[in-house]
């Protein structure tokens, strides 16, 4: 069923923009200043660190030594937790869903038959081959014919997205409860071209079309997003289901599963794959590790109640997750809970032609998800707008917000500059002197005796290195055990990248991790709008 009107309804209440607990909104210049913030500590960082290197060099060495030793820190304890993370998922997959439904329900629980999932698939040129993929992998959901309604959201912006979308109706409307599409009209006043303002647009058309036309129970409907690539485990919606049934908070809540971006892994390059081991550990560690608080990303679930309540989806945002969680947050008062679902989904990295292309495109992937930065703003723009929130658990938020922004560029400029611009400066303080081992009889002893009397920071770096390097290898082994089986046999030429991948971790995430980070934190602070992108992806059949 098409919902194809150019001519929006008038806005709900919930749609206006305003301060759900009666605050006024900033102004605009106000806004901007705060989306500034993490472009202005970065750029503030890197002249402090460049006139400590000329004035107080080991000063700076001492800082870029804490900052490795945190992170060094922080490694460990993703190691830790994604082990935790994984022996979950091995608890998770061993459950029927149903059965445990029957043994937890409580009286305030749904029906297991009442839960209704509404699953929305934003998509810009996406190739019918990962669409028709994807709603294979949907349609073999638990109840899909009866429980999972599609809304594929088309947009007006690419050519045949209509007809496109009438041929996947065709083909797979008798797989699930229903099959909806709308396509997005593009230009529209206040809107930017991006999956926040489709998702938007779409939900708005669902509302007129189905809730309103025939009176639905939006009580009972658990929405969720997701990216067009998305892969989901088989078990993902029985336990969703399971979840969303019992949990009394149900429209107080988001639930996220793990990423893995093993999805077309061995169409990768073997040198970028080390990239996507890192960030599929981390975000399993993310949601696992007790001590660290998760966020939802790419692809999450919340009650069609709690969007509402929210005000929708924003049309003008990039990051759309994190922003939508900022917003359901302040809408409830601070009352909203993220729940884990151990139940691992596929995701597609970016690919390329060569290692060139390949770096290109995570560099641009990347620089769209740093655009997340600007969400450290529009968290403190709510908190002055509603200070009757502001609690502990509000600053926890800011700071998990804040944290992986700065700590990608502000603290990487501390930590590269500190580490390599002193020596430059000053090459005496440098832990070794060339000329030294050189001259010596004994050059071992000589560079061991070098390294051991060196300044404390260097050793510090050196350990925090050495741990660090030691932990990706882990993250490697790890990410092995849990990859899909490969079609074809390693090649000699394969297994070398990929093994030299591990020594240039750090100037592979210097090249697609921080220097995207600061590129779109430099765009927040002058005002330089991002243009949507997408990244070039390669199916895995």
């Amino acid at each position: 069923m098409p919902y194809t009107s150019n001519n929006p309804r008038p806005p709900r209440p919930s749609d206006v923009g305003r301060s759900i607990w009666g605050g006024a909104p900033l102004p605009p210049i106000q806004e901007r200043i705060l989306d500034g913030i993490p472009g202005f500590i970065a750029w503030l960082v890197l002249l402090l660190s460049i006139a400590s290197a000329v004035a107080f060099p080991l000063t700076l060495t001492t800082m870029a030594a804490l900052v490795a030793s945190y992170s060094a820190i922080r490694f460990c304890l993703a190691g830790i937790a994604n082990a935790m993370g994984l022996r979950r998922i091995k608890e998770w997959e061993a459950i029927d869903w149903r059965e445990k439904y029957r043994q937890d329900r409580k009286p305030t629980s749904l029906e297991w038959e009442d839960v209704h999932h509404l699953v929305i698939i934003p998509n810009y040129k996406e190739s019918m081959k990962i669409l028709s993929r994807t709603l294979d992998h949907l349609s073999a959901q638990h109840n899909a014919k009866s429980q999972i309604s599609v809304l594929l959201a088309m947009e007006a912006a690419e050519p045949e997205s209509y007809q496109k979308a009438q041929s996947l109706h065709s083909q797979y409307h008798e797989h699930f409860a229903n099959l909806y599409f709308t396509v997005h009209p593009r230009g529209l006043m206040g809107e930017m071209q991006c999956k926040s303002a489709n998702l938007s647009w779409a939900v708005n058309r669902f509302f007129d079309n189905v809730v309103d036309d025939f009176a639905m129970d939006t009580d009972t409907i658990v929405l969720t997003t997701m990216d067009a690539d998305t892969r989901w485990h088989e078990q993902h919606f029985a336990a969703l289901t399971y979840h969303f049934a019992i949990n009394e908070d149900r429209h107080r809540t988001f639930w996220q599963a793990p990423i893995r971006y093993h999805g077309n892994i061995w169409q990768v390059n073997p040198l970028m794959r080390i990239i996507n081991t890192y960030a599929t550990a981390f975000e399993l560690a993310y949601l696992a590790a007790p001590w660290w608080m998760a966020m939802p990303m790419s692809s999450y679930s919340l009650s069609l109640n709690l969007l509402e309540e929210s005000g929708n989806w924003d049309t003008d945002v990039i990051a759309d997750e994190w922003h939508m969680l900022i917003k359901a947050y302040f809408a409830t008062g601070g009352q909203v809970e993220i729940q884990h679902l151990y139940l691992p989904f596929l995701a597609d990295s970016t690919t390329g032609a060569n290692i060139f292309q390949s770096i290109r495109n995570r560099y641009s992937q990347t620089l769209r998800h740093a655009w997340g930065s600007k969400e450290v703003g529009y968290m403190l723009a709510k908190l002055i707008e509603n200070p009757q929130v502001v609690s502990m658990r509000s600053l926890k938020l800011l700071l998990r917000l804040a944290h992986d922004i700065l700590l990608a560029g502000a603290g990487w400029i501390i930590l590269t500059v500190g580490s390599q611009l002193p020596v430059f400066f000053h090459p005496r303080i440098a832990p070794v002197q060339i000329e030294s081992v050189m001259a010596a009889e004994d050059k071992l002893a000589q560079l061991l005796e070098s390294i051991t009397s060196s300044h404390p920071a260097w050793i510090l770096l050196g350990i925090s290195g050495m741990l660090m390097l030691v932990l990706v290898v882990v993250f490697q082994v790890q990410d092995y055990r849990i990859r899909p089986a490969r079609q074809t046999a390693y090649t000699l030429g394969e297994s070398l990248l990929e093994l030299l991948s591990i020594p240039f971790m750090l100037v592979l995430t210097l090249l697609v991790v921080a220097l995207p980070t600061l590129v779109a934190q430099t765009r927040l602070l002058l005002g330089i709008p991002l243009q949507f992108i997408v990244t070039d992806k390669t199916a895995d059949g």
